[in-house]
């Protein structure tokens, strides 16, 4: 009987150095981190976990909704336990926090007494779990949209008060490039180098589909003409705006040597270019304030025709909207989205200030005529709601 037991663990140390199929398919089932170690056993382990990896191109994401009274951020504990089972290996983050909790006062209980939490020790907290090389773009905004993890059918839960925050996990995707970028406002030169839009990759780029824009320290004198300045250049048809005024930005890992005064204004970002990338948005304007309104301006961004498979949807929201602008009414722009994209999930947050329009980017079809006349893009007491399809998965 030994002697059989033997001869099949020969044969399947066999199959298991040898037969690259078969490895691959059992690698297969395993996320992205045990993966990883899996790689490291031999050079045919390696090669299939690098095929496996290649495959795994949906966007994944990290949610935050469980307030507690540690030390950490619930976004930093929900990113440290969820990145053992995610299956993809990040190469862009976007991950945004609520404002008064991520470096606001708490009671920590080991010391009995508040401590004040640092922004700075939390960014790079959740910096220390990603890999290095991945680019992450932290912002920490008033309230936060978000889908809970499980399911992109989960429903998108607008919270306004309290601990939440999300981290999108953006994988190397065939086709698609997405570039993170920073201006900020120089005080000793009033006309913006437009020269930098090259560098972002927002300039002399035919493709270019996305822009998601987002202007921080809006109270600085000066900042919303530098915002206009960096909104001018891309205000083409052919390209989707989509953004808002945040609190302040934390994380910026290209600018992560480079200190930058606490008072200084400017504009961070996502650039989304690849020419299987289709996107719309449509603004909700200060009359739309019931349900029929809110439904009937997801109607139009339904009527895009917008690939809902690998399919994101953003959210940005005034901080005077939400269950005050709706008469006591909860999440109702986030139920209407959900009602007409029953499967895609929706992120974002409500901010000081909104940036976008009516506006389809599928081909040459656009959602309402073109004209010499710039759209506005720059609102408040809005929603702009944003749908980004990354291409068809394998």
């Amino acid at each position: 009987g030994g002697g059989g037991a033997m001869e099949a663990s020969a044969k399947g140390a066999f199959v298991l150095g040898n037969l690259a199929e078969v490895v691959e398919r059992v690698l297969r089932f395993l996320p992205t981190k045990a993966l990883l170690r899996a790689a490291c056993v031999c050079r045919l382990w390696r090669e299939c976990a690098r095929r496996i990896l290649r495959g795994r191109q949906r966007v994944a994401w990290v949610s935050a909704l469980e307030p507690g009274a540690t030390d950490s951020h619930a976004l930093v504990r929900a990113l440290a336990r969820e990145l053992e089972e995610v299956r993809v290996l990040p190469q862009t983050v976007l991950y945004i926090a609520d404002a008064e909790t991520f470096s606001g006062h708490e009671e920590c209980h080991e010391q009995k007494k508040a401590r004040k939490r640092n922004s700075k020790e939390t960014a790079i907290a959740l910096e220390k779990l990603l890999p290095k090389r991945c680019q992450v773009l932290g912002l920490v905004t008033p309230g936060i949209v978000v889908t809970p993890m499980g399911s992109s059918s989960n429903q998108p839960q607008e919270i306004e008060e309290g601990e939440a925050g999300f981290a999108l996990l953006f994988p190397k995707i065939d086709g698609v490039k997405i570039q993170t970028f920073h201006f900020s406002k120089d005080s000793k030169n009033r006309v913006f180098d437009e020269s930098k839009f090259a560098e972002a990759g927002l300039k002399n780029n035919p493709d270019l589909r996305v822009v998601l824009l987002f202007g921080y320290n809006s109270w600085k004198s000066g900042a919303t003409r530098f915002l206009h300045q960096i909104v001018n250049p891309l205000n083409e048809k052919s390209i989707i705006l989509a953004g808002g005024q945040v609190e302040s930005f934390t994380s910026l890992t290209s600018e992560n040597n480079t200190a930058q005064p606490g008072d200084a204004c400017g504009v961070v970002g996502l650039a989304f270019s690849g020419p299987q990338i289709q996107s719309a948005t449509v603004l909700l304007d200060q009359d739309v304030a019931d349900e029929r309104t809110a439904e009937a301006a997801m109607q139009r961004l339904k009527a895009a025709n917008i690939p809902e498979c690998n399919t994101i949807g953003f959210m940005f929201a005034c901080i005077g909207r939400g269950y005050r602008h709706y008469k006591t009414k909860r999440n109702m722009e986030a139920d209407a989205f959900r009602k007409f994209f029953p499967s895609v999930p929706l992120f974002g947050f409500f901010g000081h200030g909104e940036i976008g329009c009516d506006r389809i980017v599928t081909g040459n079809f656009v959602l309402r005529e073109c004209n010499d006349i710039k759209d506005d893009l720059l609102h408040g007491y809005t929603t702009v709601m944003t749908l980004i399809h990354l291409g068809s998965t394998k």
